[in-house]
């Protein structure tokens, strides 16, 4: 399977392909290995292929028909939630894209921005709208009926506030992810738009000019 990416980096959409379970941890000094049961994910992946493990970007390893291992860093254990995942947490997965993928979200590249917390769900019969908590470091990349990734998951912010946005899970988002399963207090992982990063590089960097051959 080849992966479309960005420069060398793999790239997701945040549409979630199939809720798993993390079966195993091995800690490994300060670094782990995990074991997720999986089997949509698995059908035609490869070892090297990168999968996303609720947002994260990892490398599938011991791919077997029902799960896939895979090794987690000291600094992506510290930086997102997977190093607080016990046996049994459900977990969204996605494999990288491919040159034939349809880009049903945004561009998402698995890399955690921040932590956020999940704080409510408010129930509206056939929808529900999730508050989350984010920090302040990445308030400057959020903007309302902008993207955000929240657990792997591309979403689109419905409301914003100084300390927290809202947004709106339908019926098919709530059922094939973990948010039916999270519980308020619970951390999360965010990763925000890509090309916000890229905004704010080019108009924070000055004396720089582009030539052309």
């Amino acid at each position: 399977m080849e992966e479309a990416a960005i420069g060398n980096e793999p790239m997701f959409t945040g549409i979630i392909e199939e809720l798993g379970s993390l079966r195993l941890v091995e800690k490994r000094g300060e670094d782990a290995r995990i074991v997720i049961e999986a089997r949509t994910v698995t059908e035609d992946s490869r070892a090297g292929d990168s999968i996303a493990v609720n947002g994260v970007c990892l490398t599938a390893l011991d791919l077997q028909p029902d799960s896939f291992a895979a090794d987690v860093s000291k600094e992506t254990l510290l930086r997102s939630t997977l190093g607080t995942l016990s046996k049994g947490s459900p977990v969204n997965l996605e494999r990288a894209v491919t040159p034939a993928t349809r880009l049903g979200g945004h561009i998402v590249q698995g890399h955690v921005d921040a932590r956020g917390r999940f704080l409510s769900v408010e129930s509206h019969g056939e929808s529900w709208t999730v508050r989350i908590a984010y920090p302040k470091e990445i308030a400057r990349y959020l903007v309302f009926k902008g993207s955000v990734t929240v657990e792997g998951i591309s979403l689109t912010i419905a409301a914003l506030a100084d300390d927290y946005f809202e947004i709106a899970v339908i019926p098919k988002t709530w059922e094939v992810t973990n948010f039916s399963h999270l519980k308020p207090g619970e951390e999360v992982n965010l990763e925000a738009d890509v090309i916000a990063h890229y905004v704010e590089r080019i108009l924070t960097t000055s004396g720089n000019s582009a030539s052309s051959v």
